[in-house]
């Protein structure tokens, strides 16, 4: 199944679109003859994130010095209780779905992957999903839903993750986004075979053991190792952390001291994304770019930084690179 579904994505085009390259891309460096130390995966980007145009998306990973790039889609646009009656279509950011992402990796096969997703309360979510997996997905993301964890719907994607073996992404926020944070490991025990990427604010904010208010979502200070995030990172082989986005940034940033024991306790766990939305990809207009910057000076060496910045989502997404 995953031999097939990677060839399929290496060879099939979608008719019109792979004939013309954007001038960028015509003209940019080609990052996949970097030396092993310098390339990166993004697991964590969106097409037409807050309105930026594909030109722009594609020119800021190249500033970025992206590699390669895992483009996750947003639900269809519904009005039900899982999207705030509308307000979270499209992930809250303008986020096109399945269709437009795998158009785009087609179009674009030696740069971009994608991945798939869909309202799970829908009762075409599962169908939905497997069509995009079948065309070579190589995960299911971000889910970013007002629903329960542990719901009946939300295993029914699990279980889809398990028979096509992609992973999970997760956007956890209190009291928004997968409700029942704290019920969490009774979903990762019972699916011990999926492989759950935690992402967002209620992830990051719980690597501290100290957090007490959940109505916080970007807690600074210093961190006391051992929150519940932690604990599913070191206690359950199938959790690895999302370290995209504001939210992961300002867990790498607010306790230098903590944040290099905390990478390198779980080298084998965390994988860099992005999740940004500028059309810049560099300076401090980037978080991005701040992102990777962060990596690179808290890994306690250069195999760890390689692990976080490549190696680990090579081997999680089973990209082949």
């Amino acid at each position: 199944m995953a031999n097939s579904r990677r060839k399929f994505l290496q060879t099939s085009t979608l008719a019109g679109i792979g004939a013309v390259l954007l001038p960028s891309l015509r003209t940019r460096p080609d990052f996949h003859k970097l030396a092993e130390d310098d390339r990166i995966i993004d697991i964590h980007q969106h097409s037409n994130y807050h309105g930026r145009t594909d030109e722009q998306m594609i020119v800021h990973q190249q500033e970025m010095g992206i590699t390669y790039t895992i483009l996750l889609p947003a639900g269809h646009p519904v009005s039900r209780g899982s999207t705030h009656y509308g307000i979270s279509n499209g992930l809250y950011a303008q986020v096109t779905p399945n269709e437009a992402a795998w158009q785009f990796a087609q179009a674009h096969p030696k740069d971009y992957f994608f991945g798939t997703v869909e309202v799970p309360d829908l009762p075409t979510a599962i169908t939905e999903m497997e069509k995009y997996l079948q065309l070579g997905a190589v995960a299911i993301g971000e889910l970013k839903f007002n629903v329960d964890c542990d719901s009946t719907e939300m295993q029914r994607v699990y279980q889809l993750a398990q028979a096509f073996d992609v992973p999970v992404i997760m956007h956890w926020q209190y009291k928004m986004y997968n409700n029942g944070f704290d019920r969490f490991h009774k979903m990762v025990k019972k699916y011990p075979r999926v492989k759950f990427l935690g992402h967002a604010q209620t992830w990051w904010a719980n690597i501290d053991r100290n957090n007490k208010d959940q109505n916080i979502l970007y807690p600074k200070g210093m961190v006391t190792a051992g929150g519940y995030t932690e604990r599913l990172l070191s206690d359950y082989p199938n959790v690895y952390g999302d370290l995209s986005a504001g939210s992961g940034l300002q867990a790498l940033t607010r306790d230098d001291g903590f944040t290099r024991n905390f990478l390198s306790r779980h080298q084998n766990k965390l994988v860099y994304g992005s999740d940004c939305a500028d059309a810049v990809g560099k300076t401090e207009a980037c978080q991005g770019s701040q992102t990777i910057a962060a990596i690179k000076k808290f890994s306690a060496s250069k195999d760890i930084e390689r692990k976080l910045l490549f190696n680990n989502a090579n081997q999680l997404f089973r990209l082949g690179r």
